[in-house]
């Protein structure tokens, strides 16, 4: 494969991701809001807001993505790649913020004893919300493997994070239904505190 084709097939490549990221995260937020409306749960509030910060974070990531392909010019005679990097950096600053508000909302839920309605909906809906990342996570784990991306790797990460975020909801949604209540709230701290870890480790290997 010739060196053209080959910067054909990563452009190719990390675009797609970058417009599968976008289109799975806005057809989550549809269905949690949904789900949230109909529940009332703290915790799918909690991953609704998170599926709000993939939105924003995987526009930035095809923005930096977009200007990192640019050809090098006199302003950037090494080209524009230092994009992904700022990308993922970027991204970093997000998952911390969104691991904040998921903490607060989970101490509310805690105070307020909030209950859950419709908790079949909100099962349904989070076991779909898991397919769809896996099955992002996992075309981004393969644009990785073929391209290297910095900014699709640092987004993988994040959605990989999504994945262990969707699955406690599902398990806090599944307990409450059975009356134990606290799960809303106990569940959207421990994510929150996962989330957060995450986060603070990606500051830097971005680099």
């Amino acid at each position: 494969m010739t060196q053209s084709s080959q910067s054909q097939e990563y452009a190719y490549l990390i675009k797609r991701a970058g417009h599968a990221a976008i289109i799975a995260a806005s057809l989550l937020i549809i269905v949690k809001l949904v789900a949230w409306v109909m529940t009332g749960s703290s915790s799918i509030l909690a991953a609704l807001t998170d599926s709000l910060m993939d939105v924003t974070t995987s526009i930035i990531n095809l923005f930096a993505i977009k200007i990192a392909l640019q050809p090098a010019d006199k302003e950037h005679r090494f080209g524009h790649g230092k994009a992904e990097s700022l990308a993922g950096l970027a991204q970093a600053a997000f998952i911390s913020g969104s691991s904040i508000f998921l903490m607060i909302n989970g101490i509310s839920a805690l105070i307020n004893n909030q209950q859950i309605h419709a908790s079949s909906v909100g099962i349904s809906v989070m076991i779909f919300s898991l397919l769809v990342t896996l099955a992002l996570v996992l075309f981004q784990s393969y644009v990785v493997r073929k391209t290297n991306s910095m900014a699709i790797k640092a987004d993988a990460l994040h959605y990989r994070t999504d994945i262990m975020l969707n699955g406690s909801v599902l398990l806090a949604i599944i307990l409450a239904s059975y009356g134990w209540h606290w799960a809303d709230g106990v569940f959207a701290i421990g994510v929150s505190l996962f989330i957060l870890y995450g986060a603070l480790g990606n500051w830097y290997p971005i680099y």
